[in-house]
């Protein structure tokens, strides 16, 4: 999943729609500032009844825990088994950036990823999007006229479509379903 601007409120609403039994991992990319530490997985822990972490370099992944990019590191899947860190450079100005996370989870999951693009005010994630689609993945992104910001999702689907263009509320309730 990715976010930005509005994000807090959009995750929050995605995260706890998600079941104690929901297995797949879920990795999100929230832009952050620089140089201040995260307090994303004591925000979020309250609301979701998965484990909640922050990313650390080499980090296994593992079913059903939620898991954030820390600030001033992009988040990669570097293969099915292994999270990774990086200080590449910024994308449109953030780091972590969407786009990284998007591009190396399609390399190594392909048709079994659903990427989740929501609310901000940046371009990033359209470039992701575009290659998880291309990889065979799913992609889910929120309805601009419902997000808080319609840039990144607008963007994302100017650039490289969806599989399903759907509002908040829906993203939460497919989810719940799973």
């Amino acid at each position: 999943m990715g976010a930005s601007a509005g994000g807090v409120h959009a995750l929050q609403a995605v995260l706890s729609s998600l079941s104690a039994d929901f297995a797949p991992p879920v990795l999100v990319v929230l832009h952050l500032p620089s140089g201040r530490p995260s307090r994303l997985p004591e925000l979020f822990a309250p609301h979701c009844a998965r484990p909640v972490c922050e990313a650390y370099d080499k980090q296994p992944l593992e079913p059903g825990t939620v898991v954030f990019a820390p600030p001033d590191y992009h988040l990669l899947v570097e293969d099915r088994g292994h999270l990774a860190l990086s200080v590449d450079e910024p994308v449109l100005y953030s780091r972590p950036a969407v786009d990284f996370l998007f591009d190396s989870a399609a390399a190594a999951f392909t048709h079994r990823l659903l990427a989740i693009l929501l609310t901000g005010a940046s371009a990033d994630g359209s470039e992701g999007i575009a290659a998880v689609r291309r990889a065979g993945g799913v992609a889910w992104v929120q309805d601009p006229s419902d997000a808080a910001s319609e840039l990144m999702p607008s963007s994302a689907l100017a650039l490289a479509g969806a599989d399903e263009v759907l509002t908040l509320n829906k993203i939460c309730e497919r989810l719940a379903a799973y």
